[in-house]
């Protein structure tokens, strides 16, 4: 029987129990080492970091570390190789438990990596082929990404047109990229590509739209620009409008943001469609890769994250002003449930 008296005994561990238990995964249901909060150590080691992509990036794998109570070192190379690789050295000396390494070119990076395995450091490389067995590649499914658009190319344009490509080699997603570009341009004839071109030097946008203003005038009867990547595409919208042919170039991308959106709902806008993932959806994955390493349970070699078409006509309809909007509107966008085990946090909810 439930006395006063001895309702009062438990009335104290009742209120602490709903506090305890209130949420997911909270601290004693996680696996060690994310038992003890503000132990555990990591960091991201980053190569681009220009535009929004990959502000949201840092932004999702921000709040997938707040969630899980980990401490997250940010380390920024601003494309430049052999610094990057200094700074997973920089990484391993500061005695961090994972490491999170964020593009990068396989020539400078697949020695550092092995160098954080062998120092007894989990990794796992976002966008970047290290060439290792022991670290998951954390993907957004390019392939994906550029078939998505590329097939609403054929659909909006036909079989037959010709096309600007926007492109750097030795970067991972874009080599992928690069891959479905030239099984579509076999299976569709039709498309003549008159011109290849591209820079990742900063800002990239302007730099794009320098090299894009030189095309466009060399070949103003260009219907399509696949640009797969939102900085490149801003970059050739920006040659495209300076050059009166806006009308007449459809521009066909990978990734989105708040400011792409913008540019898509201009009246009149070249830009038709981009394939995107959630970049800050993607940051979240790429820490609960990790997590799960150093959990010790595996989260496969090849974590995908599935992308989503997103259209002019889709934002215009909905009338999607910003991400937020975008995650609200098409909730398929707004959380992956990929590296999700049971005890892992949803820093979405």
């Amino acid at each position: 029987m439930i006395t006063r008296r001895t309702l009062g005994k438990f009335g104290l561990a009742l209120a602490a129990g709903t506090v305890l238990f209130a949420g997911p995964a909270l601290a004693q249901d996680k696996p060690a080492p994310f038992d003890k909060p503000g132990d555990v150590k990591i960091a991201l080691v980053r190569y681009l970091s220009t535009g929004d992509f990959f502000q949201a990036y840092l932004a999702g794998v921000e709040a997938q570390a707040k969630a899980l109570g980990v401490q997250l070192q940010v380390f920024d190379s601003r494309q430049d190789a052999a610094l990057q690789a200094d700074m997973v050295d920089q990484a391993i000396a500061l005695g961090v438990k994972g490491i999170i390494i964020q593009h990068g070119l396989t020539e400078s990076m697949k020695e550092a990596a092995q160098r954080a395995v062998d120092a007894g450091i989990k990794v796992v490389a976002f966008d970047v082929n290290v060439e290792n067995d022991k670290i998951p590649q954390v993907e957004q499914s390019d392939r994906d990404l550029a078939r998505l658009a590329l097939e609403q190319a054929i659909k909006d344009n036909g079989e037959s047109w010709k096309a600007g490509y926007v492109y750097v080699a030795g970067i991972a997603p874009l080599d992928r990229r690069d891959e479905t570009w030239r099984e579509f341009k076999k299976k569709y004839p039709g498309i003549d590509e008159v011109a290849m071109f591209g820079t990742l030097d900063n800002p990239i946008a302007n730099s794009v739209a320098n090299q894009a203003r030189s095309v466009v005038s060399a070949h103003p009867d260009i219907q399509v620009m696949f640009a797969p990547y939102d900085e490149f595409a801003k970059g050739v919208k920006i040659a495209v409008d300076e050059a009166g042919l806006s009308s007449s170039i459809k521009i066909y991308s990978a990734d989105i943001s708040t400011a792409d959106i913008a540019a898509m709902r201009e009246p009149g806008s070249a830009w038709a469609a981009t394939a995107a993932t959630n970049p800050a959806v993607v940051g979240q994955v790429s820490v609960r890769a990790l997590a799960q390493l150093l959990a010790g349970e595996d989260p496969g070699h090849n974590v995908i994250v599935p992308p989503t078409l997103i259209t002019q006509k889709d934002l215009n309809d909905n009338d999607i002003k910003n991400m937020e909007e975008l995650s609200a509107k098409m909730p398929q966008f707004a959380h992956a449930d990929v590296a999700m085990p049971a005890w892992m946090p949803n820093p979405n909810k």
